[in-house]
């Protein structure tokens, strides 16, 4: 029975694991489809571009190409940083169309576009139909007496006779098109991200010191959040807790003395320095909260939002999809995100209404915090968005801001999830 059991529970991890499997790679393919089709119709735009050069209208035609190229491969490298490892991007390539020919960055970019327009697009829209055919034909059985008679039976195009026996191949169909998503859609991701990987990352040649450079400012960050958080407990112990202490030694002290002389006024000594204990005991739990919040622990990054939603003056709607869990710094550091991006829409924003919303997936936490109030923020303004962006800046984070004067605001963080 026992071994029973086990064998089990290791059917019940795989086919958990071949579900994730296969989800993400639905998700990649899905992704993917929106640069692939890009890619394609860049295709065309440079075809036409070549055709029309010997006019005239294809040399004006080459520097938007260009840009157009080098901005569509930034976008697939995002991409793929956020399903996987990271893709370094080499050296700014030129734009000027005789430059950019020479460029060795932009002749990978060309290579990655023709491999990326025409094996990534049926790829992508392959995690797109086969979901869909999955669906189609594997329910077949429960509608096919409702269908048009001349509704196409199968996905695939293929008519059958309209009997429950042909409604049940039909249904296999389905059951072919599950198996290849279980099966082959890994695979298929690997292979549609395969040139981007290749062709679009820093080659062994290229001078990585931008990089590097990134890489040390990012540290320096790190070491300067660090220190910012050590002077502020730093103070919060010295100025408040340490004083409430003081304040109870010295009460209780001229308690003790007060006794052999006045009892009666003892007793209100030593409330008072009750009181000033549970202001100190109050003051510390508010200090240990704000190194690692324990609602983190207990309720995790969705529960723990949501107190800060109903604490928010604003009212605050807030939407966690978290597959995954991340590290506990990363955690905490979204948690003060929006914790400090709240407290500015409340002080700042004017807003009527804010929205929160997280998604983990592939190993990235992307946060983003909306108001509808009348914008202009701006991070060197002493706002708390530079606290913010130093402690997204140590976990090796993005963020952006859009604050148009007239709003709204939108703030937009991703960490990586880490270990």
């Amino acid at each position: 029975m026992a071994v029973t059991g086990v064998r089990a529970e290791g059917i019940r991890a795989l086919a958990a694991r071949t579900l994730r499997a296969a989800g993400g790679a639905l998700a990649e393919l899905v992704g993917g489809l929106g640069t692939a089709a890009q890619a394609f119709g860049l295709l065309l735009v440079l075809a036409a571009t070549a055709v029309t050069a010997p006019l005239g209208v294809g040399l004006l035609l080459a520097p938007v190409v260009v840009r157009a190229l080098h901005a569509l491969a930034g976008r697939e490298r995002e991409r793929l940083g956020r399903r996987g490892p990271e893709v370094i991007a080499p050296d700014r390539p030129p734009v000027r169309p005789r430059l950019a020919l020479a460029d060795p960055t932009t002749r990978r970019e060309l290579r990655w576009l023709l491999r990326h327009g025409t094996l990534g697009l049926p790829l992508g829209l392959l995690g797109v139909l086969l979901p869909l055919s999955a669906v189609r034909d594997t329910l077949f059985p429960l509608y096919w007496r409702f269908a048009p008679t001349d509704l196409t039976a199968t996905s695939f195009g293929y008519g059958v006779a309209r009997s429950w026996a042909d409604a049940s191949a039909v249904s296999m169909f389905g059951v072919g098109s599950i198996a290849v998503i279980l099966g082959l859609t890994p695979a298929m991701a690997r292979l549609q991200a395969a040139p981007g990987r290749r062709l679009l990352a820093a080659g062994p040649g290229q001078d990585l010191s931008l990089r590097v450079a990134e890489l040390t400012a990012t540290r320096a960050a790190a070491l300067d959040a660090h220190a910012t958080e050590l002077r502020r407990i730093e103070r919060a112990l010295h100025d408040g807790t340490q004083n409430r202490l003081v304040s109870v030694t010295v009460l209780l002290g001229a308690a003790r003395r007060q006794v052999a002389r006045d009892p009666s006024r003892a007793d209100e000594l030593l409330e008072r320095a009750q009181s000033a204990a549970e202001q100190a005991l109050a003051e510390l739990r508010t200090v240990s909260r704000s190194i690692l919040p324990p609602v983190l622990g207990d309720r995790g990054l969705a529960g723990a939002l949501a107190g800060l939603a109903a604490e928010s003056p604003v009212p605050c709607r807030i939407d966690v999809d978290a597959l995954e869990r991340c590290a506990a710094s990363v955690e905490a550091t979204a948690y003060f995100v929006v914790a400090e991006a709240l407290t500015n829409v409340a002080r700042h924003s004017g807003a009527g209404r804010a929205a929160v919303t997280v998604r983990v997936r592939g190993g990235r936490l992307a946060l983003t915090v909306t108001d509808d109030g009348w914008g202009g923020a701006d991070d060197g303004g002493g706002s708390g968005l530079t606290g913010i962006r130093r402690r997204v800046a140590a976990h090796d984070g993005t963020l952006r801001l859009t604050s148009p004067v007239g709003g709204p605001t939108c703030l937009e963080v991703e960490l990586p999830c880490g270990t």
